[in-house]
This record gives structure tokens, sequence and C-alpha cells, in this order.
């Protein structure tokens, strides 16, 4: 981790290593085409950790933190000079039963804070800002369910990096110098057929998940016929080294709409990693040999963004104003 005492201080903008929360809003808009709107976002973007303070100063303990992702698009719109190296357009990917979309954004704000109203103040002073410049396209408020399970009953990112192995997983490092300390930011928003999954018997749910449901207790299924939701989500390249990445996946759900679902969100160091892990979930290992888990879960969104550090956001912001 970064070593700062976040207790003491408002936590700064862009911090990918901020702590999980109990509560967030993940915010995707799109940026208008006009010059006076391109204008206005990189104003806001700009005074984006002074916004992060003003409301944070409020209550520290509810460690109230942004992080902004732009995408391929609108980076190459405010004429910075050059882009991280992998950052593109969200591929979609057509399985032989389920798919996954690509969908619209410009770009992503990822609001977490342990209190709910912090994060609906932060979001309503940031549209206020940003006004008609933008347009929302995707807005979804989570939270932590229990002890931090999904509503499928499972606990979910069990196997995030921690201490050292964080920035190691999740930012960018010398190999793409110019955006070293970023991160690729990969999200989708996924609804689940709770119905199903409830007449689903829980033996056959841990054999999906690979993970036991009560005390998650990982399950050995090199040898089953059909590979887990977690074996297909590992990710090893030629040599065997695991490659890691951050998961702050949130649940969210409207009950009265029977509404269910986990937003996922990413942050890898490679956005090569994320896209190898979807397709082999969507595609399966071997082809065809698909993940189960997406028999119940179905996403509705597929976008990719790129987190710069706040020095790397400011020097974006100034290029787009000159």
């Amino acid at each position: 981790m970064s070593g700062k005492n976040w207790d003491r201080v408002p936590i700064d903008a862009q911090s990918v290593d901020a702590p999980l929360s109990l509560a967030a809003v993940f915010l995707v808009v799109t940026v208008g085409r006009e010059q006076a709107a391109l204008a206005k976002v990189a104003t806001v973007l700009g005074d984006l950790d002074g916004l992060v303070k003003t409301v944070g100063f409020r209550d520290l303990a509810g460690r109230l933190s942004c992080i902004a992702g732009i995408g391929r698009d609108l980076w190459d719109r405010l004429h910075s000079d050059s882009r991280p190296r992998e950052l593109k357009p969200f591929a979609p990917i057509k399985g032989a039963v389920h798919a996954a979309p690509s969908t619209q954004g410009d770009l992503l704000f990822h609001i977490r804070s342990e209190r709910p109203d912090m994060c609906f103040e932060f979001e309503r002073i940031l549209l206020d800002n940003l006004d008609a410049a933008v347009t929302v396209v995707d807005e979804v408020s989570g939270f932590r369910y229990f002890d931090a399970r999904d509503l499928l009953g499972f606990v979910d990112g069990t196997a995030n990096p921690t201490g050292l192995d964080l920035p190691a997983s999740a930012l960018v490092g010398d190999e793409d110098i110019d955006f070293a300390g970023g991160s690729y930011v990969v999200v989708q928003k996924y609804l689940h057929d709770l119905n199903a999954w409830s007449k689903t018997p829980t033996h056959l749910q841990e054999e999906i998940i690979g993970r036991t449901k009560i005390d998650n207790i990982e399950i050995d299924d090199d040898d089953a016929p059909r590979k887990s939701h977690k074996s297909l989500a590992t990710i090893e390249d030629a040599d065997g080294n695991e490659y890691d990445i951050l998961r702050d996946n949130m649940p969210f759900g409207r009950p009265g709409r029977q509404e269910f679902g986990t937003y996922f969100i990413g942050y890898s160091r490679y956005l090569w990693v994320i896209e190898k892990m979807l397709e082999r979930m969507y595609i399966g290992d071997p082809p065809g040999a698909y993940d189960r888990l997406l028999d119940f879960s179905t996403p509705h969104t597929g976008t990719t963004f790129f987190a710069p550090t706040r020095p790397m956001l400011q020097a974006v912001v100034e290029a787009a104003q000159k």
C-alpha cells in the first residue's frame, strides 16, 4: 500500500489503493462533441482532488475517494501527445452460448466511501459541475453485503492482491514508463437470475463458483471435467506466472423491480490480463466449456478506461486546456 495515514487526511483522487468500502457509486458518462463540453470536463477533472477534499473533510472516517477513468476516444480528444500502450475500447466477446457486449462511455467515476450519503453528495456536486457537458449512460449505487458476499451468497474478492502485491498487480510499471502508476479499468454490470440460482443445489453452486458457500474454502477442480469460475478467472502466462487484478465488485439491486446484480470493476497493470480472463469465461477452456456462472448472470454493459495518477491527470488536463 502507499503508506498514507488516511485517518488523518482526505484520500487523494486517483488512489487505486484506497480501502475497499461499504458503499460505492459507479458513474459512466459520455462527453458532448462541442469544444465547450470538452473544456468543461477538463476543468472539472483538473479540480477532482479539490472536490474530494471538499466533501471528504466533512467526515474523514467516511474515507471518501474517487477515481476517474478515461476512455480511448476521450483520451484522444483531450489532445494528449500519447496514450497508454494498451488503451482501447472494450472488445465484445461472442461465445457459443453467452456474449459480453461493448457499451459506450467516455468517463468512469468510481466513488467510494464508508457512508452512502457521502457518495451521494459527491456525485451530486460532481454532476452539478459537469452540467450539460456530459450525459449519464449508467449509474449504479453499490453496497457491501454482509461479509463481502455477492447476492448469489458467495464471498467475492477473496483473491485480491494485498500489501506489496497490490501495486504489482494493479498499477502500470516501467513497461510503459510515461503512464507508470496508472491502471487499466474494465467495468461490466451483471444482472442475476436469483430464482434460477436459488433452485440450484448448493453443491452444484459450489462447483460453479469454485469455493464452498458457507466458509469460502477454495475447491481444487484441476481434475474436474468442467472448470469453475475461480479457475477460469485465474490467468497464467506460458511460464506459469500468475497475474492478479484488483476487484472492487459491489452488489446492487432493486427488489421491487426484481433487479439483482453485481457490478464488476477490475483494475489491472495489464489490460490483456482482464481480456484473457473474459475470453476464458465466455469462450471456455477448452472452447465450449464456458463459465457456468453465465447461465445465471448476464452482462448488460462492458467498457474499458484508463485511470491515470493524479499528476498524470493534471498533465492531460493542462494539455487539453492549451
